[in-house]
């Protein structure tokens, strides 16, 4: 297979309307998830993972039972499955956020498992709740794939950079409030108190950045930034970040965002992807850590 089959096209023009709605999909299964689980640090207990098939919750327990949510994005399924061999299935095709999310809660309530979540969306101007919003209501399943399969081998490359740390570090897990995939380094030192951003609780960022951290990722664009893009960040961003040399030469700093931007369709396109990608991950990082002064030699993989 080549390397354009394995990193497909992802035109932001016309899959921006399946982008929307998938968006707040995943944020009410999220919120599933949110609303079951023990706080993790850094809302680690929040995430989804990329599965072979799409995107998955992963295990959770409700009053003794144990039970997940998968997309399927081969076969365009929402499936809910138990541990007692219970099962709904639902139809992924277009359909209004409204639609999804009753009948997805619909289906919980069905296998005994009632759960009641937040129904505004966070991390977007659109504050509309899930059970109101009629606007978003696309679903193309060949745009949904793509997506998918660009996170499989973005997830494969973050697995193998993630590898080379052996201080804190994250799994490699998709964020559903900015539709992100991300891995995040840590130094190991408190940070200051993150001051918030739009559409999201203040609190909600204290706990995500209560530490020193480096963190990087793949997000397929909005905002400022309208193509899908690689990104890395430092927080709190370091003086000289911004200025250090980094790879590739088309990667730059976007000075909105406070964050190294490579657009995707360099690394798509290129010989060697994955040598692209570790180049921008490795050397962001390194912007990161030397300008902070992390302890290097204890935290990575001599």
């Amino acid at each position: 297979m080549t390397a354009t089959n394995l990193w497909p096209e992802l035109p932001s023009a016309e899959w921006k309307d399946t982008y929307d709605t998938l968006h707040m999909w995943t944020q009410i299964v999220g919120k599933i998830r949110l609303a079951v689980t023990p706080l993790v640090n850094h809302w680690w207990n929040a995430t989804l993972y990329v599965t072979p098939r799409g995107l998955t919750t992963s295990a959770m327990f409700y009053k003794g039972r144990l039970f997940q949510i998968n997309f399927d994005f081969i076969d365009h399924l929402l499936l809910i499955e138990a541990n007692d061999g219970s099962t709904k299935t639902i139809t992924l095709r277009p359909r209004s956020v409204a639609e999804f999310y009753q009948e997805t809660m619909a289906a919980l309530g069905s296998l005994g498992m009632p759960v009641t979540i937040w129904t505004t969306p966070v991390e977007v101007p659109d504050r509309t709740p899930f059970e109101n919003d009629q606007k978003h209501a696309a679903y193309d399943p060949e745009y949904a794939q793509r997506f998918w399969r660009i996170l499989v081998q973005v997830s494969r490359v973050l697995t193998e950079f993630r590898s080379r740390f052996i201080g804190k570090v994250s799994p490699v897990h998709f964020f559903w409030g900015a539709f992100d995939l991300a891995v995040t380094r840590f130094s190991g030192r408190p940070a200051p108190s993150h001051l918030g951003v739009p559409n999201c609780a203040r609190f909600v960022m204290v706990e995500a950045y209560s530490h020193e951290v480096s963190s990087c990722g793949f997000w397929p664009g909005g905002g400022p930034v309208n193509e899908p893009v690689f990104y890395a960040y430092a927080y709190p961003e370091p003086q000289g970040f911004k200025d250090y040399h980094i790879k590739p030469a088309e990667a730059f700093y976007h000075t909105e965002m406070s964050e190294f931007l490579l657009p995707y369709d360099v690394v798509r396109t290129a010989k060697s992807p994955d040598e692209v990608l570790l180049s921008f991950l490795q050397s962001t990082y390194e912007a990161a850590a030397t300008r902070a002064k992390w302890d290097r030699h204890a935290l990575e993989r001599q």
